[in-house]
C-alpha cells in the first residue's frame, strides 16, 4: 500500500461517527469512549469549525452521526459539507493525528492555537502561528 492511501485510511479511522457520543474526562482531560484525547482548536467560532483541508488531515473532527442529539454540554455543529461535528459548548471538537496511543497528548499546546479539553482551563487564546 502506498503511503499516502496509509495516511489516508489512518485519517478516516479518526474521524469517528459517532451516534451519541460518549465522553469520560479522565485525569482532567476529555476524552472520547475509547480514550482518545479531544481538543479545541481557538480559531473556531462559536458554532463554526474552520480547521479544514489540510488542517482536518492532521486534526480530524469528531464526527456526529446526522441523526445524533445533543446531550448536556456537547452540541452540534454543521460542518460546511453538511456533516455533523461533536461541539463543546458550541466549540467543535477534534483529535490530534499524532497521537499514537490511546490517553496521549502530544497535541496540547502546538501552535498555541490547540489545546486538550481540561475540566479547568479554556481554549488558548488567537494568537500564535501554526501551520498545517
Amino acid at each position: 500500500m502506498t503511503r499516502s492511501l496509509k495516511l489516508a485510511l489512518l485519517a478516516l479511522s479518526f474521524c469517528t461517527v459517532a451516534g451519541a457520543a460518549t465522553t469520560m474526562e479522565k485525569e482532567g482531560v476529555l476524552r472520547d469512549a475509547t480514550g482518545r484525547t479531544l481538543y479545541l482548536f481557538a480559531k473556531d467560532e462559536a458554532g463554526k469549525s474552520n480547521c479544514v483541508d489540510a488542517c482536518l488531515a492532521k486534526w480530524p473532527a469528531f464526527m456526529a452521526a446526522a441523526d445524533a442529539q445533543p446531550a448536556g454540554d456537547l452540541t452540534l455543529v454543521t460542518r460546511n459539507d453538511g456533516s455533523k461535528q461533536w461541539a463543546l459548548k458550541g466549540k467543535p471538537l477534534y483529535y490530534f493525528a499524532g497521537d499514537g496511543t490511546v490517553g496521549d497528548t502530544k497535541g496540547d499546546g502546538l501552535g498555541g492555537v490547540w489545546s486538550v479539553v481540561r475540566s479547568n482551563a479554556t481554549a488558548p487564546a488567537k494568537s500564535g502561528s501554526y501551520s498545517y
